[in-house]
């Protein structure tokens, strides 16, 4: 600290602003090349070390040299020099390269707006709450770079960081209802800060499915879904949210339907009335569908502008989108929960058989793959004959069996032989969600009853603090759906069979804790529920609120307060109002704090002391100095004037001390006039 507080002014405004700048790009480390952020931050550690040691700048020959390497890379990573990703590659980059020639003001002015347009990359890739107000320190700590790099040394000495954060802080908060009347009353557009593209998509659930892949899904707590209900959130047993239904074999996984024809699908009736309405906010799933409830009869709506989608509805009840999900989406839809039955079938449809086209796609099994469990469904079907019945009757059966073998529901099955379904089936009998219905899948299938598996959520937490439903990936889940005659296709967890606090409960495997996590749990396993709720529940307001402001909202807003219809011309020509009424105001303000910086500070001081004093009674000379004055109340007070004496004491020591050693004025000036209110009040004559 000591080392600290003996560098030159120069030195450490450069290494202040040294870090803010590694503050500014650390959220880019994730989106740039690796050999980027090596580059860029050896930079700075390299600028910083020269600021401690105070060594020379480099030539700008190496400068240069780096500047040919730094574009070279970017041309061999992004195939371009142009582009958002290759222009925050050489942004990052050159912005650290910059401060190894900070030798002027204007340098280190480059540097300053350089900063400002990391912040504003960072909102490229990301618009979280983590990012905002990461950014926002940001914003904070690069103004106070800029207002320190402006700020005179007072009596031979360097101002201290801490005033130039004060008076940052001061212009922010001054700045903030400008900035909020913007947000607010600006003409809604789409976003235009975003970069929508496979890379900004969260590893989630997708169109095929491999075992062990919704195990590992279940070891992520990144946020997938929120859900606010009309009314309270349905039984924990009542939240599938439908996902990728996978229908055709591959190899030992499952995959989407790609192709459906109009006979694919049996007739279904319509279906039942009551439903729940719901809003939901989607994170960048990368999906190509959207997850929605069970039985989400009409198409979602999606209330914010600029967020235009084409919806599909398929045949195996998925509503299929125009492109990946790759950007946060609000959209509201309805749903149908009291019932296990999804599509249910007319009375007129006819019973399945197995030589029927439409059954195919549903009844298919993996050529050479899985022979040990289809030979055990044929040894069942063979020993039970027509006791085996419909095809309830076998998928109960097979729930049943479920709970009577020594069937184990974990997140780490281990490792399985060549053929994962027959492994587990047949020797391990340990395995999540996705053994469970793979496995029953072929048994029916084998069986001759049409079944799918249905990917998707199961389950979340509701937050106490909002009462928002919030599923995270650790809450992926997969099932079985078999085809009833008469009724429809039918749900059938086989996890319910052998981990039934899983569906009735919501409970989900533990999953191993970070540092962090692991440290509140151990103090008080509430602390961590509190917390994680206090944040969501702020999230869900970060993106109601700001993310989602649509123009909607901003019409919703304006007829709260009083405005029925407004368009872009009226909201134009109140901003340019707004405009004009804070330039009025900051341009008096400048006005007079240029009056009063003019004026003596002796003299302001003085002047203030007489009207305290008058006010008092005190009729006190303009002319008279501390002393005098004090001898003029002597003769018309007869009350104790010894703290009054002190302050006018220091005040006359302060007029006639060297420059260099005077402390600051304005404490003195106030300590008197606070001396000066305590004098008792003299009556005036009449």
């Amino acid at each position: 600290m000591s080392r600290m507080a003996a560098l030159p002014r120069e030195s450490r405004d450069t290494l202040f602003l040294l870090a803010t700048l590694a503050w500014t790009l650390l959220p880019q480390c994730a989106q740039v090349p690796l050999w980027c952020a090596v580059l860029a931050y050896a930079a700075l550690g390299w600028r910083a070390w020269l600021a401690w040691s105070g060594l020379a700048l480099p030539s700008r020959h190496l400068l240069l040299l780096a500047l040919v390497g730094a574009s070279a890379g970017t041309l061999i990573s992004h195939q371009s020099l142009l582009g958002p990703s290759a222009g925050v590659t050489l942004l990052v980059v050159l912005s650290a390269l910059k401060t190894l020639e900070l030798r002027a003001r204007r340098d280190a002015t480059v540097v300053f707006y350089l900063g400002f347009f990391l912040v504003l990359a960072n909102f490229l890739h990301s618009q979280s709450l983590v990012t905002a107000l990461a950014m926002g320190l940001s914003v904070w700590l690069l103004l106070a770079a800029l207002v320190l790099a402006h700020l005179p040394d007072r009596r031979q000495t360097r101002p201290p960081l801490q005033q130039a954060l004060a008076l940052s802080a001061r212009l922010l908060l001054t700045g903030l209802p400008l900035v909020v009347a913007l947000f607010l009353l600006f003409p809604r557009v789409a976003p235009l800060w975003s970069m929508p593209g496979p890379g900004t998509a969260r590893t989630g659930l997708s169109d095929h499915l491999s075992l062990g892949d919704v195990a590992e899904l279940a070891q992520d707590d990144t946020l997938a879904l929120r859900l606010q209900f009309e009314g309270p959130a349905p039984a924990p047993s009542q939240r599938y949210v439908r996902g990728p239904v996978l229908s055709e074999p591959e190899g030992s996984g499952w995959q989407r339907r790609r192709r459906f024809t109009p006979e694919a699908e049996p007739a279904v009736a319509a279906a039942p009335a009551r439903q729940v309405r719901y809003e939901m906010t989607v994170e960048p799933l990368g999906l190509g569908t959207l997850p929605l409830l069970e039985n989400a009869g009409t198409a979602p709506v999606l209330p914010d502008a600029g967020s235009e989608r084409t919806w599909l509805h398929e045949p195996e009840g998925v509503w299929a989108t125009d492109r990946p999900l790759t950007e946060r989406l609000r959209v509201q839809a309805t749903a149908v929960l009291d019932t296990p039955v999804h599509d249910p079938a007319t009375p007129q449809a006819d019973p399945v058989r197995t030589d029927d086209p439409r059954w195919r796609p549903y009844l298919a099994l993996p050529d050479r793959q899985h022979p040990r469990t289809i030979a055990w469904a044929d040894e069942q079907a063979a020993r039970m004959g027509p006791a085996l019945g419909d095809s309830a009757r076998r998928a109960q059966w097979l729930l049943a069996y479920i709970r009577q073998q020594p069937f184990v529901y974990t997140l780490a099955p281990g490792l399985s032989g060549p053929d994962p379904v027959d492994s587990f089936w047949l020797d391990r009998r340990t395995g999540f969600c996705e053994h469970y219905a793979s496995a029953v899948t072929v048994v029916l299938r084998r069986w001759g009853v049409p079944a799918r598996i249905v990917t998707g959520y199961l389950g979340g937490q509701v937050n106490p603090l909002n009462g928002v439903l919030e599923v995270r990936q650790r809450d992926a889940h997969a099932w079985v759906e078999y085809w009833q005659d008469g009724r429809g296709w039918v749900r059938l967890d086989p996890t319910g069979a052998v981990a039934p606090e899983r569906i009735q409960r919501s409970e989900r495997l533990a999953a191993q804790r970070g540092l962090v996590g692991q440290t509140l749990s151990d103090l008080d396993p509430r602390l961590l529920a509190q917390a994680r709720a206090l944040w969501g529940a702020a999230e869900h307001q970060w993106n109601q609120w700001v993310l989602g402001y649509s123009p909607l909202r901003q019409q919703d807003l304006l007829r709260t307060l009083g405005w029925d219809s407004v368009d872009s011309q009226t909201l134009g020509r109140w901003l340019a109002g707004a405009f004009a009424a804070a330039a009025g105001i900051g341009a008096a303000w400048a006005a007079l704090h240029t009056r009063l910086q003019r004026r003596d500070p002796w003299l302001q001081g003085h002047e203030r002391l007489r009207q305290i004093l008058q006010r008092r009674g005190y009729e006190i000379p303009a002319h008279l100095a501390p002393a005098g004055l004090l001898a003029h109340l002597a003769t018309r007070t007869p009350a104790d004037l010894a703290e009054l004496q002190r302050a006018l004491d220091r005040l006359s020591q302060w007029r006639y001390a060297d420059a260099a050693q005077r402390p600051p004025l304005r404490p003195l000036w106030r300590s008197a006039q606070q001396a000066a209110r305590r004098l008792p009040r003299r009556q005036r004559r009449q």
